[in-house]
């Protein structure tokens, strides 16, 4: 689909740090694109769909299994106070490309913006402060071996 990020980084348009780090007939999981924190994932379906509803058979009975996978990996690779699983499907005010954020939460990010919940990734987005990239690719070089354990 022209246009969409999250196509044009699984097709190899734009880079990702970390590159693929797990694959299955129907899920791509990446390491988030950001400023969420080392170790957050995405899981996104490999086609272009906009919503939940529009998810195949196929599609949706391997989300189940892979989103819990996919954060028990994320709470290996940090020390995880707990894992937020939030559904993004929003840019620029119009539906894009469904992805879950798998996002590991530590006392230290709690600590530090003294929040949690949606309003600690409102304020990580404020800070901006972007994991370096060859944290990025250590880290999915990690979440590709806890991937082939699980």
């Amino acid at each position: 689909m022209d246009g969409c990020l999250a196509c044009e980084l699984s097709q190899g348009l734009q880079p990702l740090p970390g590159g693929s780090i797990f694959r299955t007939d129907h899920w791509l999981v990446e390491h988030c694109l950001g400023p969420l924190g080392l170790g957050t994932l995405v899981v996104k379906p490999k086609r272009h769909v906009t919503a939940v509803a529009e998810l195949t058979d196929e599609e949706a009975s391997e989300l189940g299994d892979l989103l819990r996978r996919s954060s028990k990996v994320a709470g290996q690779l940090v020390d995880a106070e707990q894992v937020y699983n939030c559904l993004w499907s929003h840019a620029g005010g119009r539906p894009v490309h469904i992805h879950f954020v798998i996002q590991p939460i530590t006392t230290e990010q709690m600590d530090r913006f003294a929040i949690h919940g949606p309003a600690l990734q409102v304020a990580m987005f404020e800070a901006g402060l972007l994991p370096p990239v060859e944290a990025i690719e250590e880290i999915a070089d990690r979440a590709r071996h806890l991937f082939a354990a699980t």
